[in-house]
């Protein structure tokens, strides 16, 4: 069992940065792909950005490639999401994930946070 916290979301305006942080517990998470997905108002979870168990690989959408950063460290059970530049469609709940292997398909993701919302303003 994997158990995820997110943290870090809130209010920012366009252009701005935001550091979102997803605690894991669980003895098998550190073995996991860890990754960011997102979801929008009226809309479907979408990839955001994974990386690998040793933090070595890292996938990323296109949507947010160059201004967006994953990274873990799994002596502090920790994943993060440095978000640049962001943009007013950039809003969503952030979910926290794990799954045991790369997929960019949310129906495959074994773990979910709760979420934490990030709002882009003008």
């Amino acid at each position: 069992q994997v158990e995820l916290v997110e943290s870090g979301g809130g209010f920012v305006q366009a252009g701005g940065s935001l550091r979102l942080s997803c605690a894991a517990s669980g003895r098998t998470w550190r073995t996991y792909v860890m990754g960011w997905f997102r979801q929008a108002p009226g809309k479907e979870r979408e990839f955001v950005a994974a990386v690998s168990w040793s933090g070595t690989s890292t996938w990323y959408a296109d949507s947010v490639k160059g201004r967006f950063t994953i990274s873990r460290d799994n002596a502090k059970n920790t994943m993060y999401l440095q978000m640049n530049s962001l943009k007013l469609e950039d809003t969503a709940v952030y979910y926290c994930a794990a799954s045991d292997k790369i997929t960019t398909s949310p129906r495959l993701w074994d773990y979910w946070g709760k979420g934490t919302l990030v709002t882009v303003s003008s």
